[in-house]
């Protein structure tokens, strides 16, 4: 149970992030820490250049984690594959035998950050999804079409009707994250879907809509995909995550990228907010006056979710002002993390 101490302590079992981009190399060493520290275990991003696609490739990636781990933190990479068009079922089975893969994520070919391996027709992938769904493997979807005729704020809808609906039809017992969902259509088909599907929902979808890109001109850093959207399906998602509905759970969808990259003539997408993730949560759960649903969102719907044990151990965060750092360094870069320059009034111990 959470215990609310004071109008200015919280106290929660430890959390887990159920989305993460930790990348690799020394941009993995610099980001790694602020995951760790903040969180128990992750689900952690396939999509790396070349991206995951294998056992082998997942086993080795998870090695480089571990070794970059600081001595002294405790921390659980929950590893996951990258689905292709040509994903052999029989690697699915390998990946269940390890006991360290958690699921497999789907990225329609093109539609965010280093996609281009990614899945052009699901149909492609279905004697994969069959031998998840017999081996209760999560699917983890980016839901987005891809189509350059499906406006970018409403291709998260679009995938629902054209790609979700059938998928769940065609494999109803396939457990499925809906991840980083973006619109009230997502989270109203993910609340009143029958079977096993669930939704993560990151930190800066419930405190910022599309408006924050623009203020006074483009802010790069408050660009990610799927897009912030308007403000009704901001709000439609602060409701989901603090309903105490069990099938919505915490996940970041942290996403590291040198300045450079960002603030550039066509800049990635992605949002960093490991660095003060529970922090976000914190806040936006706050303005919802809801803190006391903080825990459940954060640290027990993803392990039931997933049939994994409940962290043992917790984490305090205080009422603190404190003002996000500019920057942090990333290997031999530079990274803006979410909101820089800004106050925040939570902070972890």
């Amino acid at each position: 149970m959470s215990i609310i101490e004071s109008p200015d302590t919280i106290t929660l079992i430890r959390p887990d992030d159920w989305h993460v981009h930790l990348r690799d190399g020394s941009h993995m060493a610099a980001v790694l820490p602020h995951t760790a520290r903040q969180f128990a275990r992750a689900i952690v991003m396939p999509n790396l250049k070349p991206p995951v696609t294998t056992a082998a490739d997942a086993s080795a990636y998870r090695d480089r984690i571990l070794t970059a781990l600081p001595a002294g933190m405790r921390f659980e990479p929950l590893m996951t594959l990258y689905l292709t068009d040509n994903t052999d079922p029989d690697e699915i089975r390998r990946a269940q035998e390890t006991g360290f893969i958690h699921a497999v994520k789907l990225y329609p070919a093109g539609a965010t950050t280093n996609s281009a391996a990614g899945v052009t027709d699901l149909r492609k992938c279905y004697k994969a999804l069959e031998v998840m769904q017999e081996l209760d493997m999560p699917l983890l979807v980016h839901g987005e079409v891809t189509d350059g005729d499906i406006d970018l704020f409403d291709r998260e809808a679009v995938f629902i009707e054209r790609v979700m609906r059938p998928l769940r039809r065609d494999f109803p017992e396939l457990k499925i994250v809906f991840e980083h969902i973006t619109t009230r259509d997502a989270a109203q088909y993910v609340a009143e879907a029958e079977g096993p599907i669930a939704a993560t929902i990151t930190a800066h979808h419930l405190l910022y809509n599309r408006n924050e890109i623009f203020k006074g001109g483009i802010n790069p850093h408050y660009y990610c995909l799927p897009v912030l959207k308007r403000e009704e399906h901001r709000l439609a998602l602060l409701t989901a995550a603090t309903s105490g509905d069990e099938r919505f759970f915490l996940g970041t969808d942290s996403a590291p990228h040198a300045v450079h990259a960002k603030e550039s003539a066509c800049g990635c997408a992605g949002c960093y907010t490991a660095l003060h993730a529970m922090e976000l949560y914190a806040t936006a759960f706050e303005q919802a006056g809801a803190l006391d649903k903080l825990e459940a969102f954060a640290s027990l719907n993803g392990p039931a979710f997933y049939g994994l044990p409940v962290n043992e151990g917790t984490v305090t965060l205080k009422r603190e002002a404190w003002t996000i750092p500019p920057s942090v360094t990333m290997g031999e870069h530079q990274l803006v993390p979410l909101d820089a320059g800004n106050q925040l009034n939570w902070k972890m111990l």
